[in-house]
């Protein structure tokens, strides 16, 4: 969902620094770009994605600080961090390329006499966005169709392709209020996941954003959950927006926690 519309903790592991570099590097090639850009928008943070499109040979990356989940099973915790990384290429029209991996996950496994630590790069996806014609000047939709293939490291690999398609669908209520609902399928082996989720933002400054949200999952093979969270957004120029997030499970399937930190810049013309 998109934020930036407003605008006019340390790492577990040594490891996990170089998303901090990639942040430097992104910084420093904002300083070098024109202060003026007609930006449209972050996919970060929340569930879905911004319905509208990059111009023609724009460029937007999104990278996680990293992002984090943790779980408990019988004992034993888990806890994942991932360095999600996203490029948007502006197509021209109403299209967008979006090419998303993860290059660096660590994940660890303690209690009831487990130890267990792996890292490595995640699946590659190569995704396309449409943005949908609205005569309504407030409201805006889009799709998001992907594939997520199984190129990852042993611990972080898909046994089988994912397809993705998801439906957008955001109203501007007012000045300062943005509803979203995100409808997501997943298919994968023969098998379906689902996703429903519903998000309610609201700007606090012209720069900083307060968003809620909810969202049902139906996750093949394991069952259904839901989870609620809530974050903030934060335009630090027209080009860079800094977020951050927390999730928690409110019943079934879901992660118990979820933690999102990440920047996102545009380089557009």
């Amino acid at each position: 969902m998109d934020f930036s519309r407003y605008a006019d903790a340390q790492p577990p592991d040594r490891r996990l620094r170089q998303p901090a570099r990639v942040v430097a590097l992104l910084l420093s090639l904002w300083l070098a770009l024109p202060a003026h850009a007609a930006n449209p928008g972050y996919d970060r943070p929340g569930y879905g994605f911004n319905p509208a499109v990059l111009g023609a040979g724009d460029i937007t990356i999104e990278q996680g600080l990293p992002d984090w989940s943790d779980d408990r099973h019988g004992g034993v915790r888990s806890s994942l961090y991932t360095a999600d990384s996203l490029l948007r290429i502006g197509l021209g029209g109403p299209l967008e390329l979006q090419l998303g991996s993860s290059p660096y996950n660590l994940l660890r496994l303690t209690g009831a006499g487990t130890n267990y630590t792996r890292h490595g790069r995640g699946d590659s996806q190569l995704g396309l966005k449409l943005a949908l014609p609205s005569s309504i000047p407030r409201f805006s939709w889009g799709l998001l169709s992907s594939v997520e293939f199984t190129d990852g490291a042993p611990d972080f690999r898909n046994q089988r392709r994912h397809y993705l398609l998801g439906l957008e669908l955001n109203l501007q209520a007012n000045a300062s209020n943005a509803l979203g609902a995100y409808i997501e399928n997943v298919r994968a082996g023969g098998k379906t996941s689902t996703t429903l989720a519903l998000s309610d933002g609201f700007a606090l400054t012209r720069r900083l954003t307060i968003y809620a949200q909810t969202a049902l999952l139906h996750l093949a093979g394991q069952g259904s959950g839901c989870l609620a969270g809530t974050g903030l957004a934060w335009m630090v120029t027209p080009r860079v927006q800094l977020d951050t997030g927390v999730d928690r499970r409110l019943g079934g399937v879901a992660s118990r926690w979820q933690g999102h930190l990440g920047v996102s810049v545009y380089f557009g013309r």
